[in-house]
């Protein structure tokens, strides 16, 4: 069973290491951002980077029988954060494409203001983060 843990400024979750753990990654993230009102251009692009690291984790970092954690803030400078926790050795880094893979961290890049890796122990901590505005209206944002 997932575990799930739901802060206003804060999201966390607990994900196997399944395919389809990459959509409910992609639906957990879309939720919060709702949620939270980021702008629906700022939250696709987050969205995006998570789909890509959730997918890097379980290509390249969760060994079997292991999981993946996703932590996600709304900070109150304006700015997301994403985490993908894995317990995978190595470092993550961009790369040129070869054929069908390799891409992940190079959208990443590309979308993110800001990204990179830190450790843990056993593996590794992705982050990236995207600056966002306050809505106009709405008593969501905290």
């Amino acid at each position: 069973m997932n575990e799930t843990m739901q802060l206003p400024l804060l999201r966390e979750r607990f994900f196997r290491r399944e395919r389809r753990s990459v959509r409910e990654a992609r639906e957990f993230v879309r939720s919060a951002l709702a949620d939270w009102r980021v702008g629906e251009v700022r939250a696709d692009e987050v969205v995006v980077c998570v789909s890509e690291l959730a997918t890097n984790a379980l290509v390249h970092g969760v060994p079997p029988g292991r999981g993946y954690r996703l932590m996600l803030w709304l900070r109150d400078e304006g700015q997301v954060r994403v985490e993908v926790h894995d317990s995978g050795d190595g470092e993550p880094g961009v790369r040129e494409p070869d054929g069908e893979s390799g891409r992940g961290l190079v959208i990443v890049d590309a979308l993110a203001d800001r990204w990179g890796v830190g450790e843990r122990v056993p593996g590794k901590v992705v982050w990236c983060e995207f600056g966002v505005q306050a809505p106009t209206a709405g008593p969501r944002w905290p």
